[in-house]
């Protein structure tokens, strides 16, 4: 096990000096060099060692405690965290388009479809609130499995955060908690379709909602998106020339892959669309907690008339970590009874102890402070990024700021291709989403999905100049 005094600094490195430190840090102890509750030499002996100002090494320190990667002890120094998540510490393989390929070579960086930053978790909250829930009468004298549903804690705590924060009244049992929202997506397709059925969808659109809903024996059809969402004009069009649709899917809050928003009015149209000709909306409300301009938009679940078949996804995965597999769905009781037997069946119960750690951390409100936390933290990298784009390469892409969420839709320009884009920027040791991942049978979009909650400011910086190097017309 290597000592902190061995940091290997990049020389590239495009921030300032303390950064690098950090990035240094977190490099080693992410890779095991640095194990948890490892002590590191105080801020003057490493100075010397890196030829740098102290004040320089308690800036990186600073920023690593803030970050929750150290921790410091009066009287005995600075740390590693003894409490970090092993998603953290072991690298994980990747899953794109439902496949699971290697992770990125070291020193590669890669624009995520939208994934939130590990680092910023209220890990020492959680652990706290899990030892807890471990320790807690009822779970020790259990003596049978549980609701398939959920922990009735988490139903509760989630029944109550809905209500305020998002206008959609649901009492705990029309809740199902479930392992991220990808399982209540699944759960809903088998529960509400047949095999034949035709499910409307978004295109671009999220392709993993695709295959749920695939696996249940259904037939998806896309239809466009324009600056509005889902254009509800060409749905209605369709069924009003006798296309028979059992279900239609949305993403309106912040669209996947182009991360526009459903205004009012649009809306409005599909909901009176749902009712007209009897179809269920399935709404993945998946980064609702991301608004960094405005108040977020209402969910069509708190709009939806009451007898307004729908199914409302949501996960807190993308407010925590992708290793949290946390998400819930809202439903129709006959529906959601439905769903809860599939779930039975394949998974018969939740993980109890996370599941009420995060009830905890709802009610007690840290779960909220942690969200206005990364929403700040969030909107800067976006803005980060959107200023490295201007600069790096001006015209040769357009991308319009998002209100919120935890991605960029960057749109190629002058007949460039994305797909030849993103191989040369992965020799560069940069991935990238290209629009082709993200269509049925339309034309693929000459544009990018950008996730940049997961990098840090210097890595940022590193991305977009890579982005920029590996553009199709640059000299070789």
């Amino acid at each position: 096990m290597r000592t902190a005094e061995e940091l290997e600094l990049d020389p590239g490195h495009p921030g300032p000096v303390f950064q690098a430190i950090a990035d240094a840090i977190v490099r080693d102890i992410t890779r095991g060099r640095l194990a948890p509750g490892a002590r590191l030499p105080g801020t003057r002996r490493l100075a010397r060692a890196l030829s740098v100002h102290r004040n320089t090494v308690d800036a990186a320190y600073q920023e690593l405690l803030t970050q929750g990667w150290l921790e410091a002890h009066p009287s005995r120094g600075t740390f590693v965290a003894g409490d970090l998540p092993e998603a953290v510490l072991l690298p994980q393989p990747e899953v794109e388009g439902g496949a699971v390929v290697e992770g990125p070579a070291p020193g590669a960086l890669a624009f995520s479809d939208g994934a939130p930053d590990p680092r910023l978790m209220p890990d020492r909250a959680l652990a706290r609130a899990f030892r807890r829930a471990l320790c807690a009468p009822g779970f020790r004298a259990g003596s049978d499995y549980g609701d398939a549903r959920g922990s009735a804690g988490l139903r509760a705590a989630l029944s109550a955060h809905l209500a305020v924060s998002r206008g959609v009244v649901a009492d705990p049992g029309r809740i199902l908690v479930t392992r991220g929202s990808q399982m209540a997506l699944f759960l809903a397709a088998r529960a509400a379709l047949a095999p034949g059925d035709l499910v409307a969808v978004e295109e671009p659109g999220y392709p993993l909602a695709w295959e749920a809903f695939r696996a249940a024996g259904a037939v998806v059809r896309g239809f466009p998106i324009d600056a509005g969402g889902l254009d509800a004009a060409a749905l209605a069009q369709a069924l009003d020339t006798g296309l028979r649709v059992r279900a239609v899917y949305v993403t309106p809050h912040h669209q996947y892959p182009t991360t526009v928003t459903m205004g009012a009015a649009r809306r409005l149209q599909l909901l009176e669309l749902a009712q007209r000709h009897g179809l269920m909306i399935i709404e993945d409300d998946y980064d609702h907690d991301y608004r960094f301009e405005g108040r977020p938009v209402l969910p069509l679940a708190a709009r939806a008339p009451l007898d307004q078949p729908l199914v409302y996804v949501g996960s807190l995965s993308k407010l925590l970590a992708p290793g949290i597999r946390v998400g819930y769905a809202v439903a129709p009781p006959a529906l959601l009874g439905r769903m809860a037997t599939v779930r039975a069946a394949i998974d018969r119960q939740g993980d109890a102890p996370l599941e009420n750690a995060l009830a905890e951390l709802i009610r007690d409100g840290e779960l909220g402070r942690h969200a206005r936390k990364a929403r700040r933290v969030y909107r800067a990298r976006r803005d980060l990024l959107l200023a490295g784009l201007a600069a790096e390469l001006g015209a040769r892409v357009a991308v319009d700021a998002p209100a919120g969420g935890l991605a960029l839709w960057v749109r190629a320009q002058g007949g460039v291709s994305a797909e030849d884009w993103a191989a040369r920027a992965q020799a560069a040791g940069l991935s990238l989403l290209p629009g082709a991942r993200f269509v049925l049978e339309a034309p693929a979009p000459e544009a990018f999905r950008l996730g940049y909650a997961a990098l840090d400011e210097a890595q940022i910086a590193r991305a977009v100049a890579r982005l920029a190097a590996s553009w199709p017309g640059a000299p070789c």
